[in-house]
């Protein structure tokens, strides 16, 4: 019987061409030129913050709650400290937490939901209730919930997130597995004998990616949400570091004073999880053909008609 590799990395090269294609596409839409835009300037905004940043961003420079002036662009906080430079200075964390969380639920869920369509039987019964169990609690009150029993430590914040995103994402993984592991070049790789690990490896997952990334970016999306909800509650960096969610929480009883400290890094948050899931929702678009060009769909059509004839 002839191998099936030859035959699967001409069929996964030209699906990582369409990934690519469909990427470039949904970043020239308008709704994902936008999304993309005003996702990418948050994001360069927080990396790059702290070496532009005009001040040290616990230093107190100002008064409190000051008037933004030449000097100090957006005023002061509730401390006397340059509130442009605590901006500046704290989007990289929240950021980067968000994007580990992200990879936990992401790699979680999918090994679960991959395992739990394929292997089917008691172990998706197993797999699929203890996701009902963790799903059963909203996901700030379960992160509020392992935090209030072992510590606002942010490693454990950062997983806690993660495990809470793995529940979605294994239940949008094992439907679309139950799909793709009916399709003949799974069924081939099973009559070679190919052990059940290595064919959700490498036969499954590869198929599974243009959903993969529609969930990445709504994770993502989620776990910057939920981690500037949690610094707004008081779990996160420790004071005096500067973060997005906390400097919201610290400075709302200043917004008749000076509003711009509360404004600011609400508006950056907004702004980042809104371009995420716009471009998001542009991929998701051009994943399942709904934004191609007319002519392209005429033509998909012409051609249907003349199979069909």
């Amino acid at each position: 019987m002839p191998s099936a590799r030859p035959l699967s990395r001409p069929r996964h090269r030209a699906r990582r061409r369409e990934r690519a294609s469909a990427l470039l596409t949904a970043a020239r839409t308008p709704r994902g030129a936008i999304g993309l835009t005003m996702a990418a300037v948050v994001v360069l905004a927080a990396v790059i913050g702290p070496l532009v940043a005009p001040q040290p961003a616990t230093a107190l420079v100002t008064l409190a709650f000051g008037k933004p002036s030449g000097q100090f662009w957006l005023g002061g906080d509730y401390l006397g400290r340059d509130v442009l430079s605590r901006v500046l200075d704290g989007g990289w964390v929240l950021l980067v937490m968000a994007v580990c969380a992200t990879a936990i639920g992401i790699a979680g869920g999918a090994l679960a939901g991959v395992s739990a369509a394929y292997l089917r039987g008691v172990s998706d019964g197993i797999i699929m209730r203890s996701a009902d169990v963790i799903l059963s609690f909203p996901q700030v009150v379960f992160a509020l919930l392992l935090l209030s029993l072992l510590g606002p430590k942010l490693w454990l914040i950062t997983l806690t997130v993660g495990v809470s995103h793995a529940p979605q994402v294994a239940r949008v993984l094992r439907a679309a597995t139950l799909d793709v592991s009916e399709r003949d070049f799974v069924r081939a790789a099973e009559l070679q004998g190919m052990r059940p690990g290595k064919v959700m490896v490498k036969e499954i997952l590869p198929n599974l990616v243009s959903p993969l990334m529609v969930e990445t970016g709504l994770r993502l999306t989620y776990s910057i949400t939920i981690f500037a909800g949690l610094a707004f509650l008081g779990f996160g960096q420790a004071p005096p570091a500067a973060t997005w969610g906390t400097m919201i929480y610290e400075n709302r009883i200043g917004l008749s004073q000076n509003p711009w400290a509360v404004i600011v890094p609400a508006a950056l948050i907004a702004l980042l999880t809104i371009g995420i899931n716009t471009y998001t929702d542009a991929f998701a678009r051009v994943a399942i053909g709904a934004d191609r060009r007319p002519e392209e769909a005429a033509l998909i059509g012409n051609l249907g008609q003349e199979l069909g004839g």
